[in-house]
């Protein structure tokens, strides 16, 4: 269709309305991206005042003098407003933030223990300063762990450097921290030991590290920026001392004022926090800068979005006006044949008479006009296709309805020429049983007998698949016991049956005798057939009142839960005659015995293992006796038969 041309504009909108949708997805981000990097810049500030907090502390906790409890005290109020600040800037972040939100929280936990902690450091005795300062470290190194991870998911590299870069100044002064508790854990025992010192050289090396990782990240003005924090007096006193400090063996008492410690490690703390507020800023700047530049391509690209679409829709209106009504009116035609039409005309094929029909003749007959009038495009052209798919479809229907009433009297034809050959081999063979005395030639006489009346069984099967009856005509009621001794004789591990409890006030109509005879045998033989061979297996039939249940239970390997789901299901809705059904003739032709009689059949799992088929009998199907034609008590039955070493076949109704 030529009017298809403006398909292209609806693609067109669509790949537009993506790049929107992600333009504002970046624009989102970077908003989120300028919330994180302040909270981290309010998080290094945090980490920088809870550093200085550390120091008072051990100094504290070293000397316990009045000096140090009014240092201690002004560095909790600096904190204090770090953290105010802090949690104001938390509150921002959106609620999606999800990457760090176990980080902040455990940062969120550590600050409500500074009150506590702090109660400790004033009132503890002779506290160890190791023990009493662990939890600064690690409120601190979540802290600087948090600024570090607000580069993660930063697409632009330099912005990602500069967050990097800022986190580095917090680890560098953080190894300083570190150096400066390490140090004054080392005055307060009185003498250096390997492990302080292990941790003094430790501090230096994080110090050495994290000074080059911030050098390698920051741009020439940064680096400028660090060398003059770097240079001076302080710069010069804190190497003497760390100097000192480092050749102080271990054992030996570190002959250090713990004051010019305290106070030249902090000014040389305060440069790098200083150093560390400027790069703050000028990431943050550059953050804001490409939100301002992320935002106004947003609108640029909202703005282009709203004039496609504004001249799509004047172009497309017109177009899709005159397709949506020729469409619409296809689309009602085809529902009309594909919902009432093609399923009517199914229907009326699977009824008997069906055979008769000519495909073509009746294809033609029931297929729609062209659901489009003919036209040189290609809606007119897909409904000339649909009604020539209608009419295949219709053909193709008759032709299998055919085809299955033409087997189906295949198999009836030959069914009942088999049947009748062999009936005569049954009759022959009763007539040579009768006059034979010898037991082994009986016995043969016995298994020629049971393979005559097996292969009377399949013919019978194949006339149900046929679609006919496979009763005879009889006068009278069958007790349920010999029924179930007539059917199990047409099956060929016939003595590896057990009759259990059979109620014996119960019959069989006449009229369903040998169709419910064919169900039971050929759930005996499946259940005989697999199951192993020196297996029994168990048949009780027992009367319920409004109906008979016959259960066969054998002791095989069992079905999995989908192949008896499976099987119940063909039971159930037994398949038309096809290839499929004649493999699976043995189910098939019980499921539809069952939906002919009115009865049940069902697979379910064994008591113990094994499988239980489960066949119920309607009241329809059901007579009951008097108690003077009962027959033998089951179990009596049951052991007669198994103290006999060759059973002959058990005694089957015939006409």
């Amino acid at each position: 269709m030529r009017l298809i041309v403006a398909a292209p504009l609806v693609a067109v909108i669509g790949f537009a309305g993506l790049a929107l949708t992600e333009s504002a997805r970046q624009t989102s981000r970077a908003s989120d991206l300028e919330i994180l990097a302040q909270v981290g810049a309010e998080a290094g500030d945090l980490a920088y005042r809870l550093q200085r907090e550390r120091i008072a502390a051990a100094d504290l906790l070293t000397y316990a003098a009045s000096e140090q409890q009014d240092a201690f005290g002004a560095e909790m109020a600096a904190t204090d407003d770090a953290v105010a600040r802090y949690r104001r800037q938390r509150d921002r972040l959106p609620a999606d933030a999800d990457a760090n939100r176990a980080l902040l929280r455990r940062i969120d936990a550590a600050l409500d223990g500074l009150a506590p902690l702090r109660t400790q450091v004033r009132t503890a005795a002779h506290a160890s300063v190791s023990a009493m300062t662990f939890s600064y470290r690690i409120a601190i190194a979540d802290l600087i762990n948090f600024r570090e991870n607000v580069s993660h998911g930063v697409v632009d590299a330099q912005l990602a450097d500069g967050i990097r870069a800022s986190a580095a100044l917090s680890k560098t002064a953080e190894a300083i921290g570190q150096q400066q508790v390490a140090v004054l854990r080392a005055v307060a025992a009185g003498e250096l030991t390997p492990a302080m010192q292990q941790d003094i050289t430790a501090a230096r090396t994080s110090y050495t590290e994290s000074s080059l990782s911030f050098l390698a990240l920051a741009p020439p003005d940064w680096s400028l920026w660090w060398e003059q924090a770097g240079t001076g007096k302080e710069a010069l006193a804190l190497q003497r001392m760390q100097d000192e400090v480092s050749r102080a063996q271990p054992g030996t008492r570190l002959q250090l004022e713990t004051a010019g410690w305290v106070s030249t490690t902090q000014a040389r703390a305060a440069r790098l926090a200083d150093l560390r507020g400027r790069v703050d800023v000028a990431v943050l700047d550059d953050v804001r800068a490409a939100h301002v530049d992320q935002r106004r391509r947003a609108v640029a690209e909202a703005v282009g979005v709203l004039l496609a679409l504004v001249l799509t829709a004047l172009v497309t209106w017109a177009v899709a006006r005159q397709i949506t009504r020729r469409l619409r009116r296809l689309r009602d035609a085809a529902n009309a044949v594909a919902f009432e039409q093609l399923p009517a005309v199914v229907a009326q094929l699977q009824q008997p008479g069906s055979a008769a029909v000519d495909p073509h003749e009746f294809a033609r007959q029931q297929s729609s006009a062209a659901l489009e009038p003919s036209s040189d495009d290609e809606i007119g052209e897909l409904g000339q296709a649909f009604s020539a798919v209608h009419r295949a479809a219709v053909r193709t229907a008759a032709e299998q309805a055919v085809m299955r009433a033409n087997t189906a009297d295949i198999f009836i034809h030959l069914s009942r020429r088999e049947q009748r050959l062999v009936d005569a081999v049954l009759a022959q063979v009763d007539l040579v049983e009768r006059d034979e005395t010898d037991p082994d030639r009986l016995h043969q006489l016995y298994t020629l007998d049971n393979l005559a009346t097996r292969m009377g069984r399949i013919n019978a099967s194949l006339l149900v698949l046929g679609g006919v009856g496979v009763g005879r005509v009889r006068q009278h009621d069958v007790p349920l016991q010999q029924v179930l001794q007539a059917a199990l004789s047409q099956i060929e591990h016939y003595a590896r049956i057990r009759l259990g409890m059979i109620d014996g006030d119960v019959a069989v109509a006449a009229k369903t005798v040998d169709e419910v005879v064919h169900l039971l045998a050929e759930l005996m033989d499946n259940a005989t057939t697999y199951s192993p061979p020196g297996s029994e297996t168990w048949v009780t039939g027992r009367s319920l009142g409004d109906r008979v249940i016959v259960q066969i239970s054998d002791e095989g390997v069992g079905l999995s839960p989908q192949r008896m789901q499976q099987l119940n299901e063909l039971l159930a809705r037994p398949p038309a005659i096809d290839v499929a059904a004649v493999r699976a003739m043995g189910l098939v032709v019980v499921g539809q015995l069952a939906a002919r009689l009115g009865a049940t059949v069902q697979l379910r799992r064994g008591p113990r293992r094994g499988t239980l088929a489960e066949a119920t009998l309607p009241a329809a199907m059901i007579r009951s006796l008097p108690p003077e034609e009962y027959l033998l008590a089951p179990g009596r039955l049951s052991r007669r038969a198994a103290r006999t070493t060759n059973p002959p076949p058990p005694y089957q109704p015939r006409p």
